[in-house]
């Protein structure tokens, strides 16, 4: 009996000292800075300084997002300029559908890395940021072998079922093919920026992404030019310069420029019930991005249906080709205020988050005012760098309000999903966005397009009901938030998610 008890009383003991272990290593609050701003001057004095902070940020993401958009843009211009009519319209096709569609899905998937890698940063737990990049790696290939494989290898009946031109369709499909590798390379790039950007190594990420396409445009050049090699040149100069920038952050992590954060290869990532809950919450990230990025698809396919449809969707398209420049400007912001957030949840800093949403919201309102403003002084030339046709150049001039107002929207919106996917609510904004945009903004943007007859205008602005009412619940939804309750669940989801490394880490210890 004695020795019974004693067994007993060791294993209180054990389970105590590893339960003190435990909560020692969780997340102990910081100072709040920001509890200080009694003064207008101290207010500004903090603005400033956070400002400096989101710009050291946003800059660097906004340089990578457009090199990186750029690698696209390149090779459509040289198909365009190098080889035929059908060429291109085959590369804008398969970029534009084929590729569009994976990358928003991987860009999505990978975007749930910002929430944890983030929080796991701010709360100085950075050993578990490689283990994570390595569990989104598995995910993200698997997804792109199993999933979106079938359909680069099986575009060209895809887009004939959807009435695409067979020339065309069969032309994509055929480029398709040969840039299955790009896919496999958005599987591995996007966890990699995601897991870099939690750091704040954005730097990197642009020298890397800045190379990549200064190299693409001198190797699409020889293999187009040159070399003649056509459409497989422009493949292999797409595939190579996306793998170089995939090769080049790679290289960075694992020759020590993340200490702490990369401890090599782990076993661990292939642990099945935590691989389980953050595929939950990749699948929520992307379903949120996704529901955003497509949108703007469906306004091209349908506008594809108005009388003069041509007109229309070249309209469109140069509107859309616009409003993408923009959408990398703010992307920036989207990743620097969701790093922003997550850093000072997880270091249990609630005030400093709430701060640091004010502070990105006023830069972001000013640069959607700037935008608003330009595009209405400007609206009868806007159009006409893109095309020789008066018709095209009119019916862009006729977008312009509805435009201006896509741009002011759209400063606020990616922020807002920024700070969603810092604080954790893909899943939300995920139903958020479906009933919004799928709703309410495609029925109502139809019936004023077709049964009113308001065509393009219409169209579009019955989808800006949507961005617009989403942007209003996303605002609600961040003011009414608790931001003490969120860093209390950023720190228990930190406990939870770091699993069985942390106890591991613990039992060792005892």
């Amino acid at each position: 009996m004695a020795a019974n008890g004693a067994t007993i009383e060791d294993h209180h003991n054990y389970e105590s000292a590893l339960q003190e272990s435990l909560l020692s290593a969780s997340v102990k609050p910081e100072p709040d800075l920001v509890d200080d701003i009694q003064t207008v001057g101290s207010f500004l004095r903090h603005a400033t300084e956070e400002n400096r902070r989101l710009w050291q940020l946003a800059g660097p993401s906004i340089f990578t997002s457009i090199a990186q958009y750029s690698l696209g843009a390149v090779t459509q211009v040289a198909a365009g300029r190098h080889l035929t009519t059908l060429d291109l319209d085959a590369v804008s096709t398969a970029n534009s559908v084929i590729a569009g569609l994976a990358f928003g899905i991987m860009l999505g998937m990978g975007s749930a890395l910002e929430t944890l890698c983030g929080q796991f940063h701010g709360a100085k737990q950075d050993r578990l940021l490689g283990l994570y990049l390595q569990r989104s790696w598995l995910l993200l290939t698997a997804m792109a072998a199993v999933f979106l494989l079938p359909l680069y290898l099986f575009a060209s009946p895809i887009l004939r079922l959807f009435r695409q031109d067979p020339a065309i369709a069969d032309l994509a499909g055929t480029f398709a093919l040969y840039m299955v590798p790009q896919l496999f390379a958005y599987a591995v790039n996007f966890p990699v920026q995601k897991f870099l950007q939690a750091q704040g190594k954005v730097g990197a990420m642009a020298a890397v992404s800045g190379a990549a396409l200064a190299f693409h445009v001198a190797l699409t050049w020889l293999l187009v030019g040159p070399f003649g090699m056509g459409l497989g040149g422009l493949a292999v100069a797409l595939n190579v310069s996306w793998w170089a920038v995939v090769l080049g952050q790679v290289a960075y992590i694992v020759s020590g420029g993340c200490p702490g954060a990369w401890n090599g290869f782990e076993i661990e990532c292939l642990v099945f019930s935590e691989l389980k809950s953050f595929a939950r919450l990749s699948i929520g990230s992307a379903i949120m991005l996704c529901l955003e990025f497509w949108l703007y698809m469906f306004l091209i396919v349908i506008v594809g249906n108005l009388p003069n449809a041509q007109v229309a969707v070249a309209a469109v398209s140069i509107c859309t080709n616009l409003f993408g420049w923009q959408i990398m400007v703010f992307l920036g912001f989207n990743a620097a205020i969701s790093v922003r957030v997550s850093n000072e949840l997880g270091a249990g800093r609630p005030n400093a988050a709430r701060f640091s949403i004010l502070v990105v919201l006023m830069s972001s309102v000013a640069l959607g005012l700037a935008s608003f403003v330009a595009v209405l002084l400007l609206r009868d030339v806007y159009g006409a760098p893109f095309t020789d046709s008066p018709e095209v150049v009119e019916a862009v001039a006729s977008l312009a309000v509805v435009f201006a107002f896509s741009l002011l929207l759209n400063s606020v919106q990616p922020v807002l999903s920024g700070v969603a996917v810092g604080a954790g609510w893909q899943w939300l904004v995920a139903y958020v966005n479906l009933g919004c945009y799928y709703g309410i903004g495609i029925p109502v943007g139809y019936i004023l397009a077709f049964p009113m007859h308001q065509g393009i205008r219409g169209m579009w602005a019955g989808m800006l009901t949507g961005v617009a009412l989403q942007t209003v619940i996303l605002v609600v939804i961040t003011m009414r938030t608790d931001w003490n309750k969120e860093a209390r669940e950023a720190s228990s989801r930190i406990q939870q998610w770091s699993g069985g490394s942390a106890k591991k880490e613990v039992t060792n210890g005892i």
